[in-house]
């Protein structure tokens, strides 16, 4: 008898025939699995848990109600586009923005509820951009509602929004030649508290989460203390972007979802010639001086996060962001060819895949569909990589039919807000 067939007598001998049983079937599930493994949807509902499942009885069925705070240049567009699809997957309602609004919710103004359109309420889902505050989001969203957000290291995101709204924030444009070394050499020469999208050029994480963002921590700790503490009370989760899978593996355990749910494309990013390869030390050090509330609330909420992935099991975590990794890769491959490639808007042939262009200085790019695809599954990828512009429309569209909508002029809005940045003319180009 071969030894290994010896051992396993022997290992035998000591198992009741309960045990025997379950091994032979776990054994014969495995066989099977290998079996039909290429048999399994492209789009995988038998995901490779690494990690244990929560120990519950019965087990919790998923969460349905979930409000994201999107902040900006932090990875939400992609956050928010898995939102959309498990939404659109479960015939869920999405609030999404009034027309008055554009595809924000009259963003920078404080959120209101009467910023949402009629045919999206009531809403189980929350995910465009809005500045936070509380009240009335407790008046949209229902009871039990899962609040959570994301934030990005200040020095990283500042030189994102210094790019991407360099021809819309007046504090950017001031700058000569559009240098952000100048700029962050002497801020205050270019800033100016209070003009429209100033907030773009101090402290947004914390005017996004409803903060006051000319707060200085170092001159005002009980301000700050304050701040983190309203935020949480209200959010469940505080996703980390440099650790984008880890989170989304957070993400899909508190809401009960499957690791399949939080498959993503990346969404809205910026061509290498339109950023920073690396930011130099002193230049981060100076980004996070000038944006130190920001920088406060990061360092707090990046602790945070780590100690909540020490508590679900670091090397359980990691295995878990691995394996979602390596399923995102393989459904990419399978949306858009054997060496997926983000491609600029005017390489992009699929009209609803063209990312909007925040300036002639800015490349966003995107993905394409291979020519000739067709069906369910086409439709699954066209989704997977569609921009934040596309798909809300996409989604009132479809709110107001299955509504039962009538068309009819959209109801204006008292005090309406300054046109979103979306809807601004383009700044004239030089030669």
């Amino acid at each position: 008898m071969p030894p290994i067939l010896q051992r396993l007598q022997q290992a035998t001998k000591t198992m009741s025939r309960r045990k025997i049983l379950l091994l032979v079937l776990g054994c014969s599930t495995i066989s099977l699995l290998i079996h039909q493994g290429a048999q399994l949807s492209w789009y995988p509902k038998l995901f490779p848990l690494s990690c244990p499942p929560l120990r519950e009885s019965p087990p919790r069925p998923k969460h349905m109600t979930v409000a994201f705070l999107k902040t900006h240049k932090t990875a939400g567009t992609t956050v928010q586009n898995i939102l959309f699809r498990f939404a659109e997957r479960h015939n869920l309602t999405v609030a999404l923005p009034h027309p008055s609004c554009e595809h924000q919710f009259c963003y920078p103004r404080n959120f209101s509820a009467h910023f949402v359109h009629p045919a999206t309420r009531p809403p189980h889902m929350l995910a465009s951009h809005l500045r936070f505050d509380r009240a009335e989001l407790a008046r949209l969203m229902p009871p039990g509602t899962v609040y959570v957000t994301i934030l990005r290291e200040p020095a990283a995101m500042f030189e994102s929004l210094f790019s991407y709204y360099n021809q819309y924030c007046p504090a950017f444009r001031r700058v000569p030649n559009a240098s952000l070394e100048a700029f962050l050499r002497a801020p205050e020469a270019y800033y100016r508290a209070g003009e429209h999208f100033a907030m773009f050029a101090h402290n947004t994480l914390a005017y996004d989460l409803g903060g006051d963002n000319e707060r200085s921590p170092r001159d005002d700790a009980d301000y700050l203390a304050g701040l983190i503490r309203q935020v949480e009370e209200v959010f469940s989760l505080v996703m980390i972007a440099e650790y984008f899978d880890e989170s989304l593996v957070l993400l899909r355990r508190l809401l009960a979802w499957d690791l399949d749910d939080v498959l993503y494309a990346k969404l809205n990013a910026r061509a290498a010639s339109s950023r920073l390869a690396a930011i130099p030390a002193a230049l981060a050090r100076a980004a996070r001086t000038w944006n130190a509330l920001d920088a406060s609330l990061y360092d707090h909420f990046n602790a945070t996060f780590w100690r909540r992935v020490a508590s679900a099991g670091r090397a359980c975590v990691e295995r878990e962001a691995r394996e979602l990794r390596a399923a995102r890769e393989r459904l990419l491959r399978r949306c858009f060819g054997a060496e997926p490639v983000l491609r600029p808007a005017a390489q992009i042939r699929t009209k609803q895949l063209q990312p909007w262009q925040p300036s002639r200085k800015v490349d966003i790019m995107g993905y394409d569909l291979p020519s000739g695809g067709a069906g369910a599954a086409t439709e699954a990828c066209l989704k997977l990589a569609m921009p934040e512009v596309q798909y809300s429309n996409y989604l009132l569209r479809k709110q107001k039919r299955r509504g039962g909508v009538r068309a009819r002029p959209e109801p204006v809005l008292d005090n309406p807000p300054p046109r979103p940045i979306r809807a601004l003319p383009r700044v004239p180009q030089g030669p």
